[in-house]
């Protein structure tokens, strides 16, 4: 390791699928001398895309970390998925560079995706660079897209080159401005842009330009060029063919010379305390002061096992280095520290502030944890990431009997790779559902489950979580009695039932005076109850918001038993729910959808049709909108799919819980229908 923090660049290549950010990577590693020669796609030999799954696809599924050495500097290239199922994974990895390079196809353009991962880094304080790709495409429009840019992200979005030769190359706009004409615009104008959009931010620099008309060179522009980038204050753009290899040097050049390096970057957002009184803490790439690291990647591999990849933000960390998980008490020892190119992995020696490394078989490390060596780093953590809620689910069983467990082993670890997985087992429903960003999210996640943990599955729809309630006060009555021969059973049971406010729950009362049923027979009826409360007495769904108050009761000194309570508790429940006026409550769920502001009316005329109520709608800028309103969960089951084709794949949406509320009386009569409930103990 020939190379210090100042030496280390950490970009990530992010943006939307079809960009061409996996060629791209591969273009710039043998561009440096780290790989022999470009990989193919088709072929399936890329460094980034070694799963599989991705080979077959032909599409990144996962983040790759490629750490190599360009010269006198060591660069680490993280390439990302840009499917926004897989949105999730490229968020969690932007923790862990400096500088994002947002890569842009010239032919299709601005897509939603690009501006939620523009709008993330900014509001991270990481630079951005934007990377036109495909200049050479034969319907690419780079000129027209610059424009697109600039309006969508500003007019700091300015070019360090243009694209020249059609396409076939480029012409440096910064370094040494001149030579071949550009394809658009003047390489004389783009360079005075770009000088004079840089010493804004330096006032010296400003007045030796602008007052004595001097030329400023490239390394008297280096610091408040890296301080535009920091403030947002300047967005780079570049152009280049991935495929043909035209601006990829000039690429290169560029992050190795102008992005910024650790210790240049704006510090990342640590926090300490507990989450109500968290504090600001500032963590320096001092290679010499504790260690302090973050976890932004977990792979689980059955032969490797759990890899975790982490950045060094504090310190240096060594084989043979304690190190504390958060506020573990008790330390890991690093046995091996790796550095990783795609699959592959080197052994190192050290990792200092700014490196990227991996370590393996350390059970404990999970998803954004922090790494220490000591315990005054307690407590401390990134500021939490926002990640896009899971929303479409499928529930799942195990194909063979006895596979339970081999199935909740292997759901957990794709829990650990992927932030934007969920996992719910309803206990009321016998189900677990799975949760994804979208339909290639989950069969991804299927097919991983089959492939690498050898689990098959059946798959169907997951049930809408009802629930039932009543309506008016009722009493209820039972006398449990049963004679065999011999000591028999008996108790006798009087409660009322009455209704409690939305969300309140159940409520279990004791009213019984002078000993009618004795006290050590109110917890069987009250268990009595809550079997009823689970199975439901209309649709097989809980109940809940009720009041249950037993106020009378008799008992025999021989027969009466716990057993005979419980059945008395259980039917005199029963009978008061139908005298209740019970009913069946649907789960409403609070929606924001985000799309391009031209296919909101489709949307609120679609929702309209889904029982929706509109709740709001406003403009987020940049030609988007937002609507908000409330929809019964039940009619959003296939919603991903609809609003991709009402927006054309442009449309987001999130949605969180609201409230119940009662069903149609047609919709309650199907549900009761179709439930086949079990015949009472006799």
């Amino acid at each position: 390791m020939g190379y210090t923090t100042q030496g280390i660049r950490n970009v990530a290549l992010v943006g939307q699928a079809g960009g061409g950010k996996t060629l791209l990577l591969e273009a710039l590693l043998a561009q440096s001398g780290a790989i022999r020669a470009k990989g193919s796609l088709a072929r399936g030999t890329t460094v980034s895309d070694f799963d599989p799954q991705e080979k077959r696809l032909q599409h990144s599924l996962d983040s790759a970390v490629c750490s190599f050495e360009a010269g006198e500097r060591h660069l680490n290239l993280i390439d990302t998925p840009g499917y926004p199922d897989f949105l999730g994974r490229a968020l969690s990895v932007l923790e862990a560079v400096e500088s994002t390079a947002v890569v842009v196809n010239a032919s299709t353009g601005i897509d939603s995706l690009t501006r939620r991962l523009m709008d993330f880094a900014r509001e991270r304080g990481l630079c951005r660079l934007i990377v036109v790709n495909k200049i050479d495409a034969k319907d690419g429009h780079p000129e027209r897209l610059l424009e697109e840019l600039r309006a969508a992200f500003g007019p700091e979005c300015l070019p360090l080159n243009l694209p020249a030769e059609g396409g076939r190359s480029v012409v440096d706009c910064f370094f040494q401005p001149g030579g071949k004409p550009a394809d658009f615009s003047s390489v004389e104008a783009a360079h005075t842009r770009i000088i004079d959009q840089v010493v804004e931010v330096d006032e010296q620099l400003m007045a030796l330009y602008l007052d004595q008309g001097e030329e400023i060179s490239p390394e008297q522009l280096h610091d408040p060029f890296e301080k535009a980038l920091r403030e947002g204050h300047l967005i780079p753009v570049c152009f280049t063919s991935a495929e043909t290899g035209a601006g990829v040097a000039e690429l290169l050049d560029v992050l190795l010379r102008l992005m910024p390096n650790p210790a240049e970057g704006n510090p990342p957002p640590f926090l300490k305390g507990p989450l109500d009184d968290l504090q600001r803490v500032t963590v320096t790439p001092d290679p010499a002061r504790h260690v302090v690291a973050h976890v932004f990647k977990i792979c689980i591999d059955p032969y490797v096992g759990k890899l975790g990849v982490f950045r060094v933000h504090q310190g240096t960390v060594r084989p043979g280095s304690q190190l504390y998980v958060g506020d573990a008490r008790k330390p890991f020892k690093v046995a091996h520290l790796f550095r990783l190119m795609g699959k592959d992995s080197v052994e190192v020696p050290q990792a200092i502030p700014g490196d990227l490394c991996a370590v393996s078989k350390v059970d404990e490390l999970h998803l954004d944890a922090v790494l220490h060596d000591s315990h005054e780093e307690d407590q401390y953590h990134l500021k939490s990431v926002r990640f896009p809620p899971p929303m479409l689910g499928v529930a799942i069983e195990p194909e063979r009997r006895g596979d339970e467990q081999r199935l909740a082993d292997a759901l957990h670890k794709l829990l650990a790779e992927d932030p934007c997985v969920r996992i719910e087992s309803h206990a009321a429903l016998n189900e677990t559902v799975l949760y994804g960003m979208g339909d290639l999210h989950l069969r991804v996640l299927l097919e991983r489950m089959t492939e690498r943990y050898g689990v098959r599955v059946r798959t169907h729809p997951p049930s809408i979580p009802y629930r039932e309630t009543v309506v008016r006060p009722a009493e209820g009555h039972c006398r449990h009695k049963k004679q065999t021969g011999g000591a028999g059973q008996f108790g006798e049971v009087f409660l009322r039932v009455e209704a409690l406010e939305r969300g309140a729950g159940f409520e279990f009362v004791d009213d019984v005076v002078g000993g009618a049923i004795p006290g050590q027979y109110i917890p069987a009826v009250e268990k009595g109850i809550r079997q009823v409360l689970i199975e439901g007495a209309v649709a097989g769904f809980p109940i809940e918001d009720v009041r249950v108050t037993v106020y009378d009761g008799k008992h025999h000194p021989v027969d009466s038993k716990e057993v005979a309570f419980v059945a008395a508790g259980r039917k005199a429940f029963l009978d008061a729910l139908q005298k209740a006026s019970p009913i069946v409550l649907e789960p409403i769920v609070k929606v924001e959808i985000s799309a391009p502001a031209g296919a909101i009316g489709d949307i609120t005329g679609d929702l309209a049709t889904k029982r929706a109520r509109i709740a709001g709608n406003d403009t987020l800028g940049a030609e988007l909108a937002r609507v908000t309103a409330l929809v019964p969960l039940a009619e959003l089951t296939d919603y991903q799919s609809r609003l991709k084709s009402l927006t054309g794949g442009e449309g987001a949406y999130s949605m969180d819980f609201s409230h119940y509320e009662p069903v149609t009386p047609r919709r309650q009569q199907e549900l009761a229908q179709a439930w086949r409930p079990h015949k009472d103990e006799e």
